[in-house]
């Protein structure tokens, strides 16, 4: 590899590990694979140790499939230590799956943002059998067919009491520009924001190692979607607006841990090129809006293709995110439609 290749662009340096295997990306820092059962198979975890236990960041799901995969770790690499401590960086069931595993097993300290605790606890005790209400209008709103929603609803609702380990009362809290300890080194914390509230990031104060979660993601975009709870979010804002300002602490030197695919360096180029992403997907909805459109007529410009139903709703949750975005800004408005869809356009 070149000194150019080295200063620009976003580069692989390690090997990706199987399920349940870990690479060593740094002394005392171990790199491992958890499966998903989602189109997005899996999520990275990142092992800390310290000395006489590890620290966790990030868990998977309370699904078989991680399961199976933190055994085979608990047998290999992880026997003969606890589990200290598990760090989430933010409330997404893939991330906070299993702390309730660690902490009933090993006795392990939670740590993580307000906001993470607070909505990964009301999402957990806020379980329902069928669709509410709320979430059959936001459907409504978007534009989706009807024979899309007929199968949502049967399909029946996510429950993330049912993917997650029961979380603890309590919690320790961290808080942005906050000094923790964590594998021998000692790291800022450092908030995003729009894929998830208070999303933590910590940057090590004594090497190149940057833990980014799924704040800067390498080959994908995070989803940034609107929801029933929130209808009028704007989480692509909030997203653009922290993506820039962790970018001006960002070094191309910088190994980024993320929540998903490869560790990589060239974290600036990384920042840059989600920003640029989200401001070219909201041209092309300037020119697709000079004709009124629901949410759900908009994503073949924002995505380039047709979306299957698997993914359609993450996808219509994003579109919305970026027109709400529009409208904050000015640059679209919205009105009903007789049968409740919001009609989107141009501003005069």
């Amino acid at each position: 590899m070149s000194g150019e290749e080295t200063r620009t662009g976003v580069r692989h340096p390690f090997p990706e590990p199987e399920r349940g295997e870990t690479v060593e990306i740094a002394e005392g820092v171990l790199w491992t694979r958890i499966g998903l059962p989602s189109r997005l198979d899996h999520v990275n975890v990142y092992l800390f140790d310290e000395g006489d236990a590890w620290t966790v960041v990030d868990t998977g799901l309370r699904h078989k499939l991680c399961l199976e995969a933190w055994a085979k770790l608990e047998e290999g690499p992880l026997r003969g230590k606890g589990v200290a401590r598990v760090i989430a960086t933010h409330h997404h069931s893939d991330h906070v799956g299993l702390v309730g595993k660690f902490i009933k097993e090993h006795g392990a300290e939670f740590w993580t943002t307000r906001t993470a605790w607070l909505n990964a606890r009301m999402l957990q005790l806020d379980h329902q059998e069928t669709h509410p209400p709320e979430m059959l209008a936001h459907w409504t709103r978007g534009g989706v067919p009807a024979e899309l929603v007929e199968k949502f609803v049967a399909d029946g609702p996510f429950n993330t009491s049912a993917a997650t380990w029961r979380l603890p009362l309590g919690y320790r809290r961290i808080v942005e520009g906050e000094e923790i300890a964590m594998g021998g080194r000692r790291w800022t914390v450092r908030m995003g924001d729009g894929h998830a509230p208070e999303h933590a990031t910590f940057w090590s104060l004594d090497d190149n190692l940057v833990v980014v979660g799924d704040q800067a993601i390498p080959g994908i975009s995070s989803n940034l979607g609107v929801y029933p709870t929130e209808p009028d979010a704007d989480p692509v804002g909030e997203w653009l607006e922290s993506c820039e300002k962790l970018l001006a602490h960002a070094r191309e030197d910088h190994l980024a841990l993320p929540g998903h695919k490869g560790v990589y360096t060239g974290l600036p180029t990384r920042f840059r090129q989600l920003i640029a992403n989200h401001h070219g997907a909201i041209k092309r909805l300037r020119a697709h809006l000079a004709e009124p459109r629901t949410a759900s007529e908009c994503f073949v410009p924002l995505f380039g293709r047709e979306i299957p139903p698997a993914v359609y709703r993450l996808a219509l949750n994003e579109a919305l995110g970026h027109l709400n975005h529009m409208r904050r800004s000015g640059e679209a408005v919205r009105e009903a439609r007789e049968d409740g869809a919001w009609l989107w356009r141009l501003a005069r």
